[in-house]
This record gives structure tokens, C-alpha cells and sequence, in this order.
């Protein structure tokens, strides 16, 4: 066995070491040495490499709201890459609060302290690759910059004001510079309460808040001073 999946890690070079132990290792061997079936695709079980990632790693957040290392304040993010290292998709945040928004500060609020300290583990996950071949890379620590954490907080301002000011429907995944919301639901009938153009409660669907995968493209250029 490469890892004990049980034990937490007790300090970020622990959960370093543990990244390191299974990078290079397929979906399949990991999943494998942890005992867990692969799904047949990802349509239905969309989570499913965050919670193998989960597992390997000793992350024991859960579904609590808490970082998945809470001990550590870490949260992890998977990030499927292509062979040039490009991310393949928008990373998904946390859901957005369409209600009771006004007055929030973006120090309280869940999007940044997600990503105050976030343990990014690129997947060279391919569309073509079978889930089971897609191979993990070296994961890393990672705490926004000066400049990366001003870009969150002003285009989070934006997007929670447009939200506060009954402008949900008006906003585009366009909308951003490296932070986007987008409807975050399993089906359309998933609708929760926001606040309409006029000031009413209208119903719409969840929100979420990704990260654009152009920002999380310089994040990896930056970690593997890549071209």
C-alpha cells in the first residue's frame, strides 16, 4: 500500500508528502488500493475524483462547512488538465447566497476563505482518456497573491452586488475577471429564493461560484513556471 488513507494529515508537509506518494498513480491503481469501484462515467457520479482524492489524502471535512483539511485549513481542488497543462474546465467554488446578501464583506464570506489556502491536484484527464487511466499529478499548496486575491474580491463585490440589487437574471459567466456564477443545479426544478429586478422574491436556480479556468491556468504556470 502507497498511502494510509485514514490518517489525517498533521501539517501541510504531511499532506505534500501524501500528494507525492500517489502522483503518477492512474484513477484505476488508486482507486484499486483504496478498494473503491470506478464509475462508468462521470454524468452521474460528478464528485466521484474529488472523493477518491478525498480519501487518499485523510481529508475529513465531509459535507460540513469547513475546509477538507480542517486542521489545516486546506481545501482541496482537483483541476483536470490537458498534456499542455491547460486546465479543461471552470473550478467550482462554493454556492452563492442569493438571499440576505446585503452588508456581507468579503472576508466573512465562503469564497475567500476557500481559497485563502487551497491544495491544487492536477488530473491529466483527456476527454479521450477512459476514467480509469487518467493519471494524477504533483500536487501543491497555494495561497492567493496580493494581486490574485484584489481580482477575487472585486469581482466577487460585483457579482454579490448585482445579486443584492435583484440583478441574478442579468449576470453572464462572462461576468468576472477570474470569478464567475453560474446556475448550479442537478435539474431545472432545483429552484431556491433570490431577490427579483423590482425588489420581490422570485424563485431561480442555485448559483455557484467557479473559478475561470484561465485563472487557474496562471496558477499552474506559476507553480511550474510553465510557458
Amino acid at each position: 500500500m502507497h498511502s494510509n488513507p485514514l490518517g489525517k494529515p498533521q501539517s501541510p508537509a504531511e499532506l505534500l508528502s501524501a500528494c507525492q506518494r500517489i502522483a503518477g498513480l492512474t484513477l484505476g491503481q488508486l482507486a484499486a488500493e483504496l478498494q473503491l469501484k470506478i464509475p462508468e462515467n462521470l454524468q452521474k457520479d460528478k464528485g466521484w475524483v474529488g472523493q477518491l482524492m478525498e480519501q487518499a489524502l485523510g481529508a475529513s471535512a465531509g459535507s460540513q462547512a469547513l475546509p477538507d483539511f480542517p486542521q489545516l485549513g486546506i481545501e482541496l481542488k482537483t483541476l483536470p488538465i490537458n498534456q499542455q497543462g491547460k486546465p479543461l474546465e471552470s473550478t467550482y467554488v462554493c454556492v452563492a447566497p442569493l438571499t440576505g446578501v446585503t452588508g456581507q464583506q468579503w472576508l466573512d464570506s465562503w469564497v475567500c476563505r476557500k481559497l485563502s489556502h487551497v491544495l491544487w491536484l492536477p488530473i491529466l484527464a483527456e476527454r479521450q482518456l477512459p476514467l480509469k487511466d487518467r493519471v494524477i499529478g504533483q500536487g501543491f499548496l497555494w495561497q492567493p497573491n496580493p494581486e490574485q486575491h484584489a481580482l477575487l474580491k472585486q469581482d466577487w463585490e460585483e457579482l454579490m452586488e448585482l445579486i443584492s440589487l435583484g440583478g441574478i437574471a442579468n449576470i453572464r459567466g462572462a461576468h468576472g475577471k477570474v470569478l464567475q456564477l453560474r446556475p448550479k443545479a442537478a435539474d431545472s426544478k432545483a429552484l431556491t429564493r433570490a431577490i427579483g429586478a423590482n425588489g420581490e422574491p422570485i424563485q431561480t436556480l442555485p448559483r455557484g461560484f467557479y473559478l475561470k479556468s484561465s485563472f487557474t491556468h496562471a496558477i499552474l504556470q506559476q507553480q511550474f513556471k510553465l510557458a
